[in-house]
This record gives structure tokens, C-alpha cells and sequence, in this order.
């Protein structure tokens, strides 16, 4: 058993440019990096758009008028990111997607940061994901990746207990008398609470039966691409990208109907609405995997218990991120905010959630 994803003989080397990048500076930096990766551009000609979405990195693009489909994305990881995110195992998910049709290239790693290839298309809000044709194309390209083989032969193994415990450490010192931020001890439920919620959850959750599948973890509505000339949504940012539990993935993308900025739950799709992503979902993930399409009700409604469930370890998890965030972070947000509504949104949700049964 083993969590780590392997990449497909024969992929390309990722290319490794020592350059260091200011994160308070990127265009300046980029310019480098561009003079490596297009050496026919000229630098005095190329155009830089700053994008302002991420809370973990920074990224710009660089592109120039003459071929405008043609943008070099350039990310500089965050302060500290490398505390939450395991660069390695990103840099193979990327490989692994883009091998399999469902990611952009990946042009070079630099010294604290990659670059890869723009997808073209429009990252979604919270009304999109809601669009009942959208909801289809997503349900499909989600059970897509998860059909995809990214281990050498060996059981997968889920990295969600791994990680959140690891995420817990970090912050534990943060819930001390001596702790940076008196906020976390007025606001955030106390550690001997947060240690029996994981304890109790990994107890519960593991046994529900969620097949293990490589998961993307992390499909903000900004991480999903619709390109409608072509008629498909994709998939980006491979940070959190693992092995996991297939109902964690969607029920964190469930959770994500919320949005960030100013997290509505009161948009956290239906029971209705859920079974029809979940019903495509199925027939898609059954054609990759069993070449059927057959879905029986049960199965429909045993993933969607399994989902709901999941969606409170999602809560957890993004909880114990945003409070290192908080931490460490260089961005402008509300991230002990965030954790607050994460960890107040799991207890608020969780009585009826555990009286969700499993059909016999």
C-alpha cells in the first residue's frame, strides 16, 4: 500500500531553470524565465497580465500580441507553501494528467516556482457549477481523472489522515497561551476537540467503503476551465492532487458551490441536484472503469451518503489550511476567517449528516 503516484514511463524530463523568482517582484522574474523558454520573443515586446485569484501563490502570464494563444503561466509558490504542499509529488500529477489528456504542458520548474502552458477558456463562479450542462461536463471530466491508473501495481492508499494530521501539528503550538493569535483561542474550537473530531472521523469515514482513485482535492470553481468553442471543461492547479478517497474529491467540490471570498453554504447543491451529478458521474466512472453504464440506485445512493459524509473531513482539512495560512501567508485574506466558517460549517452540518445511512 503506498500513496505515491507514479509517472508513465517515458515522460518527458521537466526541464529545471535556476532562477529565483521574487514573489514581491514577479514580473521581473518572469522576464528571465522568458528569455529561456521563447529566446525568439523580444522581452521589450512581451505583455504581462498579473492573475489575482490564488490564495496560496502568485501567478502572472506572459504572452505577445504577434501570437496571443501562445501564454507562458509563471507561478511563484507562496511563503511557506512548501509546509502544505508536497512539490514532488504536484510536479508527477501534473505529468500524469498531462499524459492523459487532462492537464496543460509544464514548461520548467524554477527554483521556487513552475511554468506551463494557458488553457484557454473561463474559470467558473458559483453560478456555473450549477448550470445543469456544466454540472455534466464537470461530473464527466471528474470521473475521468479518476479512472486513471497513476500507481505502479500496488494498492493505493488514501493521503487525507496523513496529510490533516500533519496539517494539525503545524498549527498545533497556535492554540498555546503563548500563541501569535489571540483569535484562534477565542474563535477556533479548542485542540482537545479538533484531535477527537479527527480521531472519530477517520474511524467513521474509512470504513464507509470509497474506492481510493487519484483525486484532484482541491476543485474550487476557479479551478475549473470551460473552453466552449470546443465544448469541455479541465481541470488546474495539481497542488493538493493524491491518492484519496473518490467521495472526498467530490464532496469537497461540492463544498466549494459556496464559493471563498464570501462563503454562502446556503449554496450547497440539493439532494436533487446532487443526484444528477452523481448519476453522470457513475455511468461516466463505470464506462472508464468497467466499460458499463449500468447504475443501480443503490450504488446512487450509496456514493451520495459516502459524499456527504466526506464533505465534513473537506471542512477539516481547508479549516487546518487556512489557519497556517494565517500563519505564514503573504496574501491578502482572511484566512483564520475562513478556518472559523470551515470548522463552524463541519458541527453545524454533521448531526444530519451522521444520520445518513449507507443502504443494505
Amino acid at each position: 500500500m503506498e500513496t505515491q503516484i507514479h509517472v508513465p514511463v517515458g515522460s518527458p524530463v521537466i526541464r529545471k531553470i535556476p532562477i529565483f523568482v521574487d514573489e514581491h517582484n514577479v514580473t521581473e522574474g518572469a522576464m528571465k524565465l522568458i528569455k529561456e523558454l521563447r529566446p525568439t520573443w523580444d522581452t521589450s515586446h512581451v505583455k504581462t497580465k498579473l492573475f489575482t485569484d490564488g490564495t496560496t501563490n502568485k501567478l502572472v502570464g506572459c504572452y505577445v500580441e504577434d501570437s496571443p494563444e501562445d501564454v507562458v503561466l509563471v507561478r511563484v509558490y507562496g511563503n511557506k507553501t512548501e509546509l502544505i504542499v508536497d512539490r514532488d509529488n504536484e510536479l508527477k500529477s501534473f505529468q500524469v494528467l498531462h499524459a492523459n489528456g487532462c492537464a496543460p504542458r509544464l514548461y520548467c520548474t524554477f527554483q521556487n516556482g513552475i511554468c506551463y502552458e494557458f488553457m484557454q477558456g473561463d474559470a467558473l463562479g458559483t453560478q456555473d457549477v450549477r448550470d445543469p450542462s456544466l454540472l455534466r461536463l464537470i461530473a464527466r471530466e471528474m470521473a475521468r481523472i479518476h479512472a486513471i491508473h497513476a500507481h505502479n501495481g500496488c494498492i493505493p492508499k488514501p493521503n487525507l489522515w496523513i496529510k490533516m494530521r500533519k496539517y494539525f501539528s503545524l498549527v498545533a503550538t497556535e492554540f498555546t497561551d503563548q500563541a501569535s493569535n489571540i483569535r484562534i483561542q477565542q474563535e477556533v474550537p479548542s485542540k482537545v476537540v479538533l484531535e477527537q473530531e479527527m480521531v472519530w472521523m477517520k474511524e467513521h469515514l474509512s470504513t464507509l467503503g470509497s474506492p481510493v482513485v487519484l483525486c484532484h482535492n482541491d476543485l474550487l470553481c476557479k479551478n475549473i476551465i470551460h473552453n466552449s468553442k470546443e465544448g469541455h471543461v479541465r481541470f488546474i492547479d495539481y497542488e493538493y492532487s493524491s491518492y484519496n478517497y473518490q467521495a472526498f474529491d467530490i464532496g469537497n467540490h461540492f463544498n466549494e458551490f459556496a464559493g471563498m471570498t464570501e462563503l454562502d453554504y446556503g449554496l450547497y447543491p440539493s439532494r436533487e441536484m446532487q443526484m444528477d451529478w452523481l448519476k453522470v458521474y457513475l455511468q461516466a466512472y463505470k464506462l472508464f472503469t468497467k466499460k458499463t453504464e449500468e447504475v443501480s440506485p443503490r450504488e446512487l445512493e450509496t456514493l451520495y451518503v459516502q459524499v456527504n459524509k466526506f464533505a465534513l473531513a473537506s471542512h477539516f482539512f481547508w479549516g487546518f489550511w487556512a489557519l497556517i495560512q494565517a500563519k505564514y501567508s503573504s496574501i491578502d485574506f482572511d484566512f483564520l476567517g475562513y478556518a472559523v466558517l470551515r470548522f463552524n460549517q463541519y458541527f453545524k452540518t454533521k448531526p444530519a449528516v451522521m444520520a445518513m445511512q449507507i443502504p443494505e
